[in-house]
């Protein structure tokens, strides 16, 4: 299909589209660093649209980035020095990899910014560079047939833009490989830590109150002088779950994440009753509570993870839940039998 070019068609380059700098801020960091503890995860969007970045003209290069606004950023700012245009895409605040996996950053939401925009009128050129992350989302030929525009993927990492271009738009070995190391790890444990605090802390209530129970019945005072090691081995299991095993995560034997994290709370638990003494069924108790709590953390993390796929999560799942329930079900009763003999 042939398109045509009515140069004289084209807008004038400043109409009414914003201009974006490339240097973050303060406001731009101290947003990041409450979405990645989970402040306001929700409503960190761009408004969807096309934003310009230096002095660019109708011969530049075209960006195309979700509507989250850490996604946002990252493009931004790594193209520093560069006239540019960013078309951003409505994606319902999430980021471009989740985006595609869920559909919103997809095919027809490209067409729909490229006509809304009247992209078509402001560049010469018929091509849009859209990040790897996004591809299994977007039908590059779909594109190209109802818009005009032709899809060239750009590399994996936002970074790696300018050696990109510099390469002549073509991505090596290493642009197209999804690197994870320990501090892209690490930046997502405060949102897990956040995500499962509620159910926590009533772990923690529900461990307090039965601390109180006594063969005799109910003491109150007995839940401020005994609940210290139940909670202590509780905290110590959801911490080996959401933080050690992720860190970990590539030198840790087992292939399933449920795996992973009951190996790390078993390490964990052994250090816990070199410290603490219990009485045998309490022991017990606390072994299977806290295999049963680092294993399921451990494995919710692999919905941030680089090494697992949807139908690899979805069998694991189906496998180890029950045998999470039935740990943690088991040990809580055998919690409340040893308070009681």
């Amino acid at each position: 299909m042939n398109f045509s070019i009515n140069t004289e068609s084209l807008k004038p380059i400043d109409f009414s589209i914003p201009k974006v700098s490339t240097q973050l801020n303060w406001a731009d960091f101290w947003g990041a660093v409450k979405v990645r503890w989970g402040f306001g995860r929700n409503s960190y969007i761009v408004k969807p649209g096309l934003y310009k970045v230096g002095n660019p003209n109708n011969e530049s290069d075209v960006f195309v980035s979700a509507n989250y606004k850490l996604s946002f950023d990252a493009l931004r700012k790594s193209l520093d020095s560069l006239n540019a245009w960013i078309l951003v895409i409505d994606t319902k605040g999430v980021n471009v990899w989740c985006a595609a996996g869920k559909g919103t950053f997809g095919t027809d939401n490209i067409i729909h910014s490229i006509k809304t925009t009247s992209l078509d009128l402001i560049v010469k050129h018929r091509t849009i560079i859209v990040p790897q992350l996004g591809a299994v989302g977007v039908a590059a030929h779909i594109v190209q047939q109802k818009s005009g525009f032709r899809v060239v993927y750009g590399p994996v990492l936002a970074k790696d833009i300018k050696a990109f271009i510099t390469a002549g738009y073509k991505a090596n070995k290493e642009m197209r490989q999804m690197r994870f190391p320990i501090l892209e790890r690490a930046k997502l444990i405060p949102v897990d830590l956040m995500y499962g605090k509620y159910p926590l802390l009533i772990g923690i209530a529900l461990l307090f109150i039965l601390s109180g129970l006594d063969r005799t019945g109910f003491l109150f005072a007995k839940m401020f002088e005994t609940s210290f090691t139940p909670i202590v081995n509780l905290l110590s299991a959801y911490f080996a779950g959401i933080v050690i095993a992720p860190l970990l995560l590539p030198w840790i034997p087992f292939r399933a994440f449920a795996l992973k994290g009951a190996l790390i709370a078993a390490l964990v638990t052994v250090g816990l009753q070199m410290s603490f003494q219990a009485p045998i069924i309490q022991t017990i108790s606390f072994w299977l509570i806290n295999l049963s709590v680092a294993s399921f953390m451990t494995m919710n993390f692999t919905g941030s993870s680089t090494y697992t796929s949807l139908s690899g999560v979805k069998k694991e799942m189906k496998s180890a839940l029950p045998i999470q329930i039935g740990f943690a079900s088991l040990g809580l009763i055998l919690f409340i039998v040893s308070k009681l003999l």
